[in-house]
């Protein structure tokens, strides 16, 4: 059975997109963390379109999550024809101040396990010539952010990785694109401490229109797609700007308020 794979399908852009392909009749497999809340929305999709949702409770982070994902698979007969690469996480504040061990965890859900997906899930997209990889990247991934280091520079991976990708498989009938959101509203704000930001404040979006341009982008195989008007615009200035000014502008955005 052909499924899509949505990677922090609990909550979020995740649910949404898991939503979304539901309504397109598409099978799932829904992998996060959170198993009463996979096991609850894995019903509710089920019932209400008539698709074979399965899910997978397991941390991504974890060295064997991308083998443990692959063999569940195999052994539920399931074919992953798409993977949506949504899981991730940031954390603000000042980097020598945020405990290493989040941070390490941080490159290893944000780059890592998406990159091993990407690896273990393409073979079999290439040798049947379809299929297709979404990788969340994030309007981050073109600047420097201070107070956001490493969450800045895991997302700027993903954006060149994706990109190299798309243009490697291009010709093999596969898709690989990346999705650049700003700031969106869901639960990242509240996990990374980030409610107080004039960036989530004054330009967050809704999750729909993040997962609608997400889908259109990987359905015309769209090698990078920002979401959003102003953060196109923002993204494509950011080329123009000198990187002493751009840094200090992500820096005085992302700052956490003293006093």
């Amino acid at each position: 059975m052909d499924v899509t794979v949505i990677t922090g399908a609990s909550a979020g852009l995740g649910e949404g997109f898991a939503r979304a392909f539901a309504a397109k009749k598409q099978n799932l497999l829904l992998v996060a963390r959170r198993e009463e809340r996979l096991a609850g929305l894995a019903i509710e999709l089920a019932e209400r379109h008539g698709v074979a949702v399965e899910t997978l409770a397991i941390d991504l982070a974890a060295d064997d999550a991308g083998e443990t994902l692959m063999r569940e698979a195999a052994e539920r007969g399931l074919v992953i024809d798409q993977l949506i690469n949504n899981a991730g996480f940031g954390a603000r504040g000042a980097f020598a101040e945020i405990g290493l061990d989040e941070q390490k965890r941080m490159i290893a859900l944000n780059c890592t396990a998406l990159m091993e997906l990407c690896h273990r899930v393409l073979p079999g997209m290439i040798e049947r010539r379809r299929g297709g990889i979404l990788n969340v990247a994030s309007t981050a991934s073109f600047q420097p952010g201070p107070w956001m280091a490493v969450y800045y520079a895991t997302k700027a991976f993903v954006l060149s990785f994706s990109e190299a990708l798309h243009e490697e498989v291009r010709g093999h009938g596969v898709r690989v694109a990346a999705l650049c959101p700003g700031p969106t509203r869901t639960e990242f704000a509240d996990v990374a401490g980030m409610t107080d930001s004039e960036l989530f404040k004054r330009f967050a979006s809704p999750a729909e229109s993040v997962v609608r341009d997400g889908l259109a982008a990987l359905e015309s195989n769209t090698a990078v797609k920002v979401s959003g008007v102003m953060n196109s615009i923002m993204a494509e200035s950011i080329r123009f700007t000198p990187r002493l000014l751009a840094r200090r502008i992500a820096g005085g955005l992302q700052k956490t308020r003293q006093g």
